[in-house]
């Protein structure tokens, strides 16, 4: 073990702790510093960045893993001059040196850009720190060149003769970096953006030096130079001045010459009311409109706002259903191309055979229904012939609370939620409707006595329903007005036990309610279908 004089190791210290007593003023406030001071400085910088920015927490551990590696470098330099290799030991310490000032400067730019800049409320552009911090470098580099005897006048004449010969050479590269440097001090784009260039859509995640990164919705990664996105026009989706973030989309189809325009717009549009879709915006509401008239179609093409541009292709799925449940309802038919098919005999009897099957069915869910209890079985089989389909979707409105509609539904399939809405527009749910059961139907009131709906039906799940029209069913009690009178009474017993079930009357009561309540309903059929009271 070697043993050195105590003013020998002092000046050792010393000279470890303050490695250049010559800095210039431009680093005047680092130099002056000890050790000790730039280890504490360091460590606040740190830990600050560390808690407050954690997604620069590998950064903040990679400059401070480098300080600490070059105070080591710098520590053993020292020592090497002390054991006698002079040169050896110089090159050490000021590479050290370098490397310590390059550790401050980073772990400074991270703090100022990454914790305090935010805590003002103030983002600036990930390049604009890339720049500061090099340029930091960068002075910090010529300052300790000149600290070792190096001209300064003679290396920046170097410097720009270089600065020349690479700007030659690395015309592509550099036109990128200005590119990059330009799209984000002008503010033209932005991380989360989604653009259109040419046939890429997608949405910007980075925007770096050489270029910037697109992620597509088939999960893919577009890297886009930034010199390309200089020379060559793009879209920025959904991006309006002083409006939220909402792109426009379409949805075309064709309808047949045969159905007037202005009722698949209305039947439309009205369906796109009562949808309630996710991600399709309310204001601007969606709107239908004619886009053409040719090839045998009229050509229509609902426009919706998407607010979400990440689902564009789900949310276009989900209105393309109601609309396509809607047309069923209104047995409406998508236009297709003409073409004149010759039946042969096979096929007639495949049809007479489905259409059989169909009546069956239908035949057998009225005779389910308690209402149609009192019709005969060739007044159902009238009645089957004229039921519509009508097919509902998951979350679609059937029926709106005080809409008048002359019709009935009766539920074939799936689920449906009664929901009551208040005076102050709340809604709440009152009872679930599931087919197969007698009650199974709803809209009664609407079609027996023409008032407006009580309550909203919401589907909750794919739904199937038969319609049945005022008119088709005014034909039968045209022919019978007796029937009026059982109808009356099956209803009025299912009012009576339902306001019975709501504690709304005493059992006691039951059928002096009932009585009252079948005079009024019979009274109210009688007048909406004009039926003689003495029939």
């Amino acid at each position: 073990m070697i043993l050195l004089p105590a003013a020998t190791r002092a000046q050792a210290l010393d000279f470890a702790f303050n490695p250049s007593f010559s800095w210039s003023a431009l680093i005047a406030p680092l130099s002056s510093l000890s050790a000790a001071g730039q280890i504490v400085l360091l460590l606040l910088l740190g830990g600050s960045v560390l808690r407050r920015a954690p997604q620069a927490q590998r950064i903040a551990l990679s400059t401070l893993s480098l300080y600490f590696g070059a105070f080591a470098l710098l520590l053993i330099g020292n020592g090497t001059i002390l054991l006698g290799w002079t040169d050896g030991g110089q090159v050490l310490r000021q590479f050290s040196v370098l490397l310590l000032g390059i550790a401050l400067i980073r772990l400074g730019g991270v703090f100022l850009f990454r914790v305090v800049l935010p805590a003002l409320h103030f983002s600036p552009p990930s390049i604009l720190e890339d720049l500061l911090v090099f340029a930091g470098y960068l002075i910090w580099a010529l300052v300790r060149l000149s600290q070792v005897g190096l001209d300064l006048g003679s290396i920046l004449t170097t410097s720009a003769v270089l600065t020349a010969i690479l700007a030659f050479s690395l015309q592509d590269t550099l036109g990128n970096i200005l590119g990059g440097t330009t799209l984000q001090l002008d503010n033209s784009l932005h991380v989360g953006d989604w653009v259109e260039i040419g046939d890429c859509v997608g949405r910007v995640v980075d925007i770096r030096w050489r270029s910037t990164l697109i992620e597509t919705r088939n999960w893919e990664t577009v890297v886009m130079p930034n010199a390309v996105l200089m020379k060559t026009p793009f879209s920025i989706l959904g991006r309006r001045s002083g409006e939220p973030v909402q792109w426009r989309r379409w949805v075309r189809f064709q309808v047949s010459y045969d159905i007037k325009p202005q009722r698949v717009i209305g039947i439309v549009e009205q369906a796109m009311q009562r949808a309630r879709i996710a991600h399709v915006a309310a204001r601007p509401a969606p709107s239908c409109v004619v886009m053409g008239i040719n090839d045998s179609v009229v050509h229509f093409a609902l426009r919706y706002w998407l607010t979400d541009l990440a689902v564009d292709d789900p949310t276009d799925s989900a209105v393309r259903l109601r609309i396509y449940a809607a047309f069923k309802r209104e047995a409406i038919r998508f236009a297709f191309p003409e073409q004149t098919v010759h039946l042969v005999e096979e096929g007639e009897k495949q049809q007479a055979s489905r259409r059989e099957r169909d009546q069956a069915r239908r035949q057998k869910i009225l005779a389910r229904i308690e209402l149609f209890a009192c019709l005969s079985p060739a007044e159902r089989t009238q009645l089957a012939e004229h039921l519509i389909y009508a097919p509902f979707v998951a979350g679609e409105t059937i029926t709106e609370q005080g809409d008048t509609a002359h019709w009935l539904y009766l539920l074939v399939s799936g689920d449906v939620e009664i929901l009551l809405r208040s005076e102050t527009g709340a809604s709440r749910s009152i009872s679930t409707l599931r087919a197969g059961s007698e009650g199974a139907f709803f809209g009664e009131m609407g079609l027996l006595t023409g008032a407006p709906r009580s309550a909203s039906v919401v589907a909750i799940g794919e739904v199937e329903c038969y319609r049945l029209d005022k008119p088709d069913f005014q034909e039968i009690l045209a022919r019978r007005p007796a029937i009026a009178e059982e109808i009356s009474r099956i209803m009025a017993k299912r009012k009576t036990d339902l306001a019975i079930a709501h504690e709304e009357i005493a059992n006691s009561d039951r059928k002096r309610v009932m009585a009252q309540s079948q005079r009024e309903l019979l009274a109210s059929i009688r007048d909406f279908f004009h039926l003689n009271e003495n029939s």
